[in-house]
C-alpha cells in the first residue's frame, strides 16, 4: 500500500465530507486508505460521512482527545508506506499527492513534505512554510516586528516570507493541516507528541524530524484550507493555548532558555488577549449592523446549470461569468467541476480583492464557504 490518509474530524460535518471529496478524486490510481477519527463531534458527522465514504475506516472516540492523540490513534495503524496528516477543511488535488510522492521517492532525506495552502478565496497562507520559533524568531512573532518587516531576513523568519511561494523549499515547519510523511518515520518518532493538545504539535514533530537527520520541504501545489472554520484566532482562548503550546515546545528543546522565555510569553499572551478584548469591543460598537456578505453582494454562478442552482440556493439575480468590475459573490458549483479545477479557478482569480470564493456542495443542496456559515 503506497499512501494512508490521516483526517482527525470534530464538528464540521460538511468541510469533511468536501474534504473526503477530495482525497476520493485525488487517490485515483493510488493504493491507499483513508482513517477519520472523530473526536466527539456530538453531530452526525460520522454517519453522514459512513453513508457517502463506506470504505474510509472510521474510528469514533467518546471523548475529545485532542488533535494530536487523535492522530496518532490513526498514524500507529497506517499501512501506507507515506502517511498523509491532513484537516477536514481542506481541499487537495491529485497533483498534491502526485508531486509530493514523486518527490519523496526521489529525494530520500524528505522525511515530510507541505503544500502552498490557499485560504478559501485564493490567498496564500504563509503558515505553509515557517522556521523554528527560537527565542528570537519567537519573540519577533510575539511583539510584531514580523508583520512590521514582512520581508526581513532578520525580523520575519517565522513565516519565511523572504522566500518564494512558488518554487520548492527546504524549511524547517510544516503545518499540520498538509503534512505528508514517510510512514516508518513517522511511527518511529511515535508520531505528535501528545502533550500538546492543540495547536504547537506540528511544531514539535517538524523539529522531531529534522533532528532525526531528515528534511522538511515545501511544494508550491495548490491546495485550499479554511484555515479552521471552529477555530477562531482572536479569541482569548486561542490565544491561551497557542502561547501554552509555544511554553511546552520550549520546555522540551530549548530547557535552558525556558525560565527567560517564560515571562515573554506571558507578557505576549496579555498583550494578544489585551488586542482581542479591543477587537471584539470595536466589532460589538461599530460593526454591528453590518450585512453578511451574501447580502451585500451580487453573485456569479459557475455552473452547467446556473438556473436550477439559483433555484435550489434561493438567488434571484445572477450572471454567469465575472464581470471586470465591482465586487462578487463567485458560487462554483462541485456538481459539475472536480476538486482539482475548483482549486483551479480560484488560485487563478485569486489576484481580485473583490471575489469572495464559494462552493456549492451540489448533492446536499448547501453552500459552502469560509465566509458564511453552514
Amino acid at each position: 500500500m503506497e499512501l494512508t490518509v490521516v483526517i482527525v474530524n470534530y464538528r464540521v460535518k460538511y468541510l469533511l465530507e468536501q474534504t473526503l471529496r477530495s482525497v476520493e478524486q485525488a487517490m485515483q490510481g493510488i493504493s491507499g486508505e483513508v482513517i477519520v477519527v472523530d473526536n466527539l463531534s456530538g453531530d452526525d458527522s460520522i454517519a453522514f460521512s459512513r453513508e457517502r465514504h463506506p470504505d474510509v475506516t472510521y474510528i469514533e472516540n467518546q471523548e475529545n482527545v485532542g488533535f494530536a492523540r487523535a492522530n496518532n490513534q490513526a498514524i500507529m495503524q497506517a499501512r501506507g508506506e507515506y502517511t498523509l496528516i491532513l484537516n477536514p477543511d481542506t481541499i487537495i488535488t491529485p497533483q498534491c499527492l502526485q508531486e509530493g510522492i514523486a518527490w519523496m521517492k526521489s529525494h530520500p532525506k524528505c522525511g515530510a513534505i507541505g503544500a502552498r495552502m490557499m485560504d478559501g478565496n485564493g490567498v496564500f497562507l504563509p503558515e505553509s512554510k515557517r522556521s523554528f520559533p527560537t527565542p528570537w524568531v519567537s519573540f519577533c512573532k510575539i511583539f510584531g516586528l514580523s508583520k512590521l518587516f514582512p520581508r526581513s531576513r532578520w525580523f520575519a523568519k517565522y513565516h519565511l516570507r523572504y522566500l518564494s511561494d512558488l518554487e520548492p523549499q527546504n524549511i524547517d515547519i510544516l503545518s499540520g493541516a498538509y503534512m505528508l510523511c514517510r510512514t516508518k518515520l513517522l511511527q518511529q518518532l511515535g508520531g505528535f507528541d501528545e502533550d500538546f493538545f492543540m495547536y504547537g504539535e506540528d511544531i514539535d514533530l517538524s523539529y522531531r524530524i529534522v533532528k532525526a537527520g531528515y528534511e522538511n520541504w515545501f511544494l508550491p501545489t495548490p491546495m485550499i484550507h479554511y484555515k479552521g472554520e471552529s477555530t477562531h484566532k482572536n479569541s482569548i482562548r486561542y490565544v491561551r493555548i497557542f502561547y501554552d503550546a509555544m511554553l511546552i515546545f520550549y520546555r522540551k528543546h530549548f530547557p535552558r532558555f525556558s525560565v527567560i522565555f517564560y515571562p515573554i510569553i506571558k507578557l505576549g499572551v496579555l498583550v494578544r488577549a489585551g488586542l482581542s478584548i479591543a477587537k471584539r469591543v470595536f466589532k460589538r460598537i461599530f460593526l454591528h449592523k453590518t450585512k453578511s456578505v451574501r447580502e451585500t453582494l451580487p453573485w456569479v454562478i459557475i455552473s452547467d446549470d446556473a438556473r436550477a442552482v439559483a433555484d435550489r440556493c434561493g438567488i434571484k439575480d445572477y450572471e454567469t461569468t465575472i464581470p471586470s468590475t465591482g465586487c462578487h459573490n463567485v458560487l462554483i458549483d462541485d456538481g459539475c467541476h472536480t476538486c482539482a479545477q475548483i482549486v483551479d479557478y480560484i488560485r487563478l482569480h485569486s489576484d481580485s480583492k473583490h471575489i469572495a470564493f464559494h462552493i456549492y456542495a451540489n448533492r446536499h443542496g448547501i453552500i459552502i464557504s469560509p465566509k458564511m456559515s453552514q
